[in-house]
């Protein structure tokens, strides 16, 4: 069984690095270290929440806003317990916190 933890994002391309950077509403803002052309910013935002999650980039996946700054990701974890540290990095990262 896998279990999904969707994210709600807000993308900002063109940034200096790619990071987690606190919240935009209900959204995680996430500054892409790449231009919004032909698919880099996406790229780099599934590259980031690979590494982020601790899982293969196949396991991450653009559920909506391939076209937008809104954009909702889904990653795919191994257990309820991966789950639950997700959801709890994603709240320290929403806080602005590391």
């Amino acid at each position: 069984m896998t279990y999904v933890l969707k994210i709600a994002i807000h993308a900002t391309p063109g940034a200096k690095r790619t990071e987690a950077a606190g919240a935009h509403g209900d959204a995680l803002r996430v500054r892409l270290g790449a231009p919004p052309v032909d698919g880099k910013a996406n790229a780099a935002l599934i590259d980031w929440a690979a590494v982020a999650f601790g899982v293969p980039r196949k396991q991450v996946e653009l559920l909506h806003g391939a076209a937008g700054r809104q954009k909702v990701l889904g990653i795919h974890l191994n257990s309820a317990a991966d789950l639950a540290t997700a959801r709890e990095q994603v709240a320290r990262w929403m806080a602005n916190e590391s």
